[in-house]
């Protein structure tokens, strides 16, 4: 069987070499728990646990070596070795335990070092190699007693490892099994979801042990193990905690900890203090787009909120959540749908267009003046709620604005431009609005607004026939229009909110609701104000007024609505 700690190894090379023949203890069960709960038990050592997944790290072009006890021959034995975030080369070597000491026969124990190089700088008989950042298994029914070894190199970048090893892999069986089809399906595509389904662990399903799955997504490969995944999830590439000295590392490795490489050399690497450790100086490479999701034992799952005509990769583990340890499924990718391909609408010169985007929606308009011309003027009236506009000359963006009500813009133009047009709806319900784009700095449907379009009422003017109110006008001279309507006591703000389309124009309205008629403006701005009584109103009763002004090319904007109530008792 393994040895169990690093003082069986010591014991091995310090004892006199006639004690050697002596037989190796066996696992002792209690023991070995005991020790297993202890993890920082095997931080300083080289020697493998049996039957205990260990994690380690290798700075880049440094080989490391572990040793295993195996006692017995036939004995069977299964050591796996999971890449973190680099590929590894690794080798497993066996070579005889010493018998008797080389040597004058004097009795006198051999120093320390000469005694460890005899056992270890021996080649020993390699049983199996490896280059690549697979989980890789070595797995023998019957291996021959000896000292084994476990060398490791990383020949790109420092990195993190998992080590597992067991003399008893029939009944340990710490990692979740696969199933027979160990493939993600996709059995659903969309353009911002895919759903995916997986046969269970028979782990779980037939051994009954706790398995969760977690998923993980991204946007460049897929992973062969969680190990990889988290090391990802890490803030750069040198993700590692720098180990304390003398608990996690040899005094070797502290000798190279922190210095530069061939290719950096004179340089010190810097330290960053965190949580009361020390890690690597932080890389200016952006971070990776990757989730992951632990979804418990369930076998499908739809990821949302994806990004449409986007391809993606798809990975599932198996972890069981006594041991901690995972296996990957065979991982997946797939191109989420496209986004619906927006019909661009052809703008006339001079014409008002109609448009109407739905919730959250986009619509795009182009302009393509027939001749040369110094200037173009984007009129828009936004009838409900703010809409964002956005122009762009031949893909030069020229505006980005979000607007309500009427808004004017004019651009300096260019010989041949195009101009597209793009408008975004709002978040709280569809958007409806009109839209003239011109060449002809006159041309002018739309009327001029004051800054406020309320309408105020005068309180104290109030009688049980009549109201009195006022609006702001602008310098420009404007039809007015007034309308009132009865509507009901209970009549609320979210009735109002539906009539609030400034685009429905005066020929929206029945005859009666009319009240009249007036032509006004002012030249001093401060001035532009106009009143008017509406009479022939019944007592107690609640009225709605609208004003709406009304431009040279026979476009109307409604103001805001306003509800007033006459007196009851005068």
């Amino acid at each position: 069987m393994l040895l169990l700690h690093c003082a069986l190894l010591w014991l091995l090379l310090l004892l006199p070499p006639g004690s050697r023949t002596q037989k190796l203890p066996t696992r002792d069960e209690e023991l070995f728990q005991m020790q297993i709960r202890d993890k920082a038990f095997f931080h300083d050592s080289s020697v493998i646990p049996d039957g205990a997944e260990i994690s380690s790290y290798l700075f880049r072009d440094t080989p490391k070596r572990y040793f295993f006890v195996v006692e017995e021959d036939n004995t069977p034995l299964a050591v796996t070795v999971t890449p973190c975030d680099a590929p590894l080369e690794w080798k497993l070597s066996v070579q005889e335990l010493p018998e008797e000491a080389s040597g004058d026969g004097s009795g006198e124990p051999e120093p320390l070092e000469q005694q460890k190089q005899q056992i270890t700088n021996e080649e020993g008989t390699e049983l199996f190699s490896y280059k690549g950042n697979d989980v890789e298994y070595f797995v023998s029914s019957s291996s021959p007693s000896g000292l084994y070894q476990l060398d490791l190199l990383s020949t790109e970048k420092d990195t993190h490892f998992k080590i597992y090893a067991t003399t008893t892999p029939e009944s340990d069986q710490p990692y979740p099994e696969l199933p027979y089809d160990p493939r993600i399906d996709v059995t659903s595509l969309g353009r911002t979801t895919v759903t995916l389904a997986w046969k269970p662990s028979p782990t779980a399903s037939l051994l009954k042990q706790p398995i969760q799955y977690c998923i993980v997504i991204n946007k460049e490969h897929n992973f062969k193990s969680l190990c990889a995944v988290e090391a990802k999830l890490s803030s750069d590439d040198a993700f590692m905690m720098a180990p304390k000295p003398g608990l996690d590392f040899s005094p070797f490795d502290f000798a190279h900890f922190g210095f530069p490489s061939d290719n950096n050399s004179g340089k010190e690497r810097g330290f960053l203090k965190s949580s009361s450790k020390f890690g690597r100086q932080m890389s200016s490479k952006p971070r990776v787009d990757l989730h992951k999701i632990c979804i418990g034992n369930k076998n499908i799952f739809t990821v949302s909120d994806l990004k449409p005509d986007t391809q993606y990769y798809f990975d599932m583990f198996a972890v069981n959540t006594n041991t901690n340890m995972s296996t990957a499924y065979v991982g997946t990718f797939a191109r989420t749908k496209e986004e619906a391909k927006q019909k661009t609408v052809d703008l006339k010169d001079g014409k008002i267009t109609d448009v109407f985007i739905k919730r959250k929606g986009t619509k795009f308009l182009r302009f393509a003046p027939v001749s040369s011309h110094q200037k173009v003027t984007f009129s828009v009236h936004s009838c409900l709620d703010a809409v964002q506009i956005q122009v762009r000359r031949d893909g030069k963006l020229l505006l980005s604005q979000n607007i309500e009500g009427v808004r004017q813009f004019q651009l300096r133009g260019k010989a041949k431009a195009k101009y597209l047009i793009r408008l975004k709806g709002s978040k709280k319900g569809a958007s409806i609005l009109k839209i003239l784009a011109t060449t002809r700095p006159n041309k002018q449907s739309f009327p001029s607004l004051p800054e406020d379009t309320r309408i105020k009422a005068f309180d104290k003017l109030r009688t049980c026939s009549s109201v009195t109110v006022a609006w702001l006008g602008t310098q420009e001279r404007n039809k007015f229009c007034i309308y009132k309507k009865e509507v009901d006591d209970n009549y609320n703000e979210e009735q109002k909110k539906r009539e609030q389309n400034q685009c429905l124009g005066p020929d929206t309205r029945k005859k009666s609701e009319k009240v009249l008629c007036k032509y006004f403006h002012s030249q001093n701005i401060q001035k532009a104000v106009t009143t008017e009584t509406i009479r022939g109103l019944q007592p107690g009763k609640s009225y709605l007024l609208d004003v709406y002004v009304i431009g040279h090319g026979g476009h109307s904007v409604k103001y805001q609505s306003k509800l007033v109530k006459t007196r009851k008792f005068c």
